[in-house]
């Protein structure tokens, strides 16, 4: 099945890190690197947080405090920016790739059915910190359509409501957020280091 964009091609993304990492990419001397753990939210990939620099800072700040996932210890939190080429998205903000999602879904159920092995289960309180279902669910989908020599997803984008009610009965979290997951290091185009309103590096409270 062909699906034509849609959504725009390029967008910011920004990943938490340590400040060394930060300034090493910065400099030209590493690249960021895909996270491959088996609870990772969307699959193998470098993750971003769009157009969510504080987010992407947070988060660096809560990991600072804990294991990092990739095993990587934070000392002092910090942000790159990066300038994405989406690419072919599985955007999963998108009806026609949300069916993809569900069947492989079915697929995935099946196959493990038929083997007799219990299907991966997400985990980690209300959030689902661990969602090794999710992380099956999106491989398998990956490599079906390697398989069937389909066109590779670049990246995979999706929403996700996170944290505490802003208000009483409120349909807003306080983490809500978009997240990116960047399959292929080509569709990175540049990193930068993030700026305020007056041309200079933000200092992130």
């Amino acid at each position: 099945m062909t699906v034509d964009a849609a959504i725009p091609s390029f967008i910011l993304g920004y990943h938490g890190c340590d400040k060394k990492l930060a300034e090493d990419v910065f400099a030209g001397k590493v690249a960021l690197k895909p996270s491959k753990n088996d609870y990772d939210w969307l699959g193998d990939g470098i993750y971003f947080w769009e157009h969510n620099a504080q987010r992407a800072y947070d988060f660096a700040v809560d990991m600072s405090k804990q294991s990092h996932p990739s095993g990587q210890k934070i000392k002092t939190p910090a942000v790159v920016g990066a300038v994405i080429n989406l690419g072919n998205c599985l955007n999963l903000l998108d009806s026609r790739y949300i069916k993809m999602v569900k069947q492989a879904y079915d697929d995935l159920k099946e196959c493990f059915g038929i083997l007799e092995i219990e299907v991966p289960k997400n985990s980690g309180g209300t959030d689902l910190f661990r969602r090794n279902l999710d992380c099956a669910v999106l491989r398998l989908l990956h490599g079906t359509r390697n398989g069937a020599k389909q066109k590779p997803f670049d990246s995979v984008r999706a929403a996700f409501f996170e944290g505490k009610q802003l208000y009483e009965n409120a349909g807003f979290a306080s983490k809500n957020h978009i997240q990116i997951c960047v399959r292929k290091h080509e569709q990175i185009i540049g990193y930068f280091r993030p700026m305020n309103e007056k041309g200079q590096p933000i200092k992130f409270a």
